[in-house]
């Protein structure tokens, strides 16, 4: 019973973090705002919703699947973002005034 409602718990409230990506996606003005919505509350999110479900299941098969899912969102949404920022980058169009040249110079080097 305690499980349950602790694992209730996770997936609200990883519910509730994804729900707050997609308002930013909305709400926010620029492409790096924007970035920073996708990626944080939404692998948090994910990962609170992994949690949940791997209490529910308790000892299946399937906890390692959900294991390496929440890895893998771990390990590919940093990269992702960071190559979309330095595609805003060099492309300027970040708002003026948000960053300094010298935050990303030498934008050759990949």
């Amino acid at each position: 019973m305690i499980i349950d409602v602790i694992s209730a718990i996770l997936l609200l409230l990883g519910a509730t973090a994804s729900l707050t990506t997609s308002i930013g996606l909305l709400r926010f003005p620029d492409t790096l705002s924007r970035m920073h919505a996708a990626t944080k509350p939404q692998t948090f999110g994910l990962l609170l919703m992994l949690a949940g479900a791997i209490l529910r299941l308790g000892d299946s098969v399937d906890i390692g699947m959900l294991i390496l899912a929440g890895l893998f969102a771990l390990t590919t949404a940093p990269v992702i973002a960071h190559r979309i920022g330095r595609l805003v980058y060099q492309e300027q169009r970040a708002r003026d005034g948000l960053m300094s040249r010298a935050e990303m110079e030498n934008p050759t080097q990949d």
